[in-house]
């Protein structure tokens, strides 16, 4: 009977489930990190942007002074034209490079990913500073074209929208490289295959094929160094000079040479009023695009 009794008792512990731990549930898990965010990023960014509604008198005086006067519009424009620039040349050079990462032998592939990474690593500052002596009036470009016999005299490309194009470029590519990457080493060679048996020679397999379905990392690519670019102070100061500011140039200067809190919030909410709306327009074309496709 103990014995018919054991067995049964042993059947049961096989059969009935051991209990699980009880695991803290809602937002106990990430509450430091939400407390970490809001003390150091939202308060600090809520507070400065408060005072361009708040100094020196209350009202949207700053936004008409920022928006109504033409040096403050053309530093708009200084900002987005460069911006725009060096995301569509960023995207022409970086798509070759990502599809050569896609198909390359995996030795080859590493070898190149790891200098697209080296090139992030490096300092900012030195990067800058590195091609403030290539584009100079006697730097090795500017010799090298004139060696070469293609110009008569010096080019100018520092102080001015040239060298930032150049450098804010050259620091962007491995943004857009590595989604890029990303997207199209997901991508079945044998779509290319089916389609070049279907009759599409290399262009029409190229537009019709390959470009839509790398698609979303282009636009995930594209706007990140879009925002990054509107935002950038370092590459835009060195290369650039005070008589091509740029919108971070304009709000440090508010703040750090002027003191006007002010008009260094007015600015700040129209960067990040730009930023978000590009953001929100990602999320409704490729958003809903790519819930379509699942």
């Amino acid at each position: 009977m103990s014995l018919v009794v054991t067995s049964v008792e042993l059947e049961t512990e096989r059969t009935v489930p051991p209990k699980r731990r009880a695991r803290p549930g809602g937002l106990a898990p990430v509450l430091p990190a939400l407390v970490l965010v809001l003390v150091f990023f939202v308060l600090p960014v809520a507070a400065l942007l408060t005072r361009s509604f708040t100094e020196p008198v209350v009202g949207l005086q700053n936004y008409v002074e920022l928006l109504g006067g033409t040096t403050y519009l053309k530093i708009f424009f200084n900002t987005f034209f460069v911006a725009a620039v060096v995301t569509v040349i960023s995207l022409v050079v970086g798509f070759p490079v990502a599809w050569a990462l896609a198909i390359m032998p995996r030795r080859a592939a590493n070898i190149v990913f790891a200098i697209v990474l080296l090139s992030m690593w490096t300092n900012l500052l030195a990067r800058t500073y590195a091609w403030m002596v290539l584009l100079q009036r006697t730097g090795v470009i500017n010799k090298t074209l004139m060696a070469l016999g293609l110009v008569d005299a010096p080019l100018a490309m520092v102080n001015n929208l040239v060298g930032v194009t150049i450098g804010m470029t050259y620091i962007m590519l491995p943004f857009i490289v590595i989604p890029l990457y990303g997207v199209i080493r997901k991508i079945d060679p044998m779509i290319l295959q089916a389609a070049a048996l279907c009759g599409a020679n290399r262009r029409q397999a190229f537009v019709g094929v390959l470009l839509p379905l790398a698609l979303p990392g282009m636009a995930s690519g594209a706007l990140m160094v879009f925002v990054m670019s509107l935002g950038y102070f370092v590459t835009p100061a060195l290369l650039g000079g005070t008589a091509n500011m740029m919108l971070a140039e304009l709000i440090a200067q508010f703040v750090q040479s002027l003191v006007n809190w002010g008009m260094g919030g007015a600015a700040a909410l129209a960067l990040l009023v730009v930023t978000l709306s590009l953001y929100a327009l990602q999320l409704r074309l490729f958003g809903a695009a790519g819930r379509e496709r699942n």
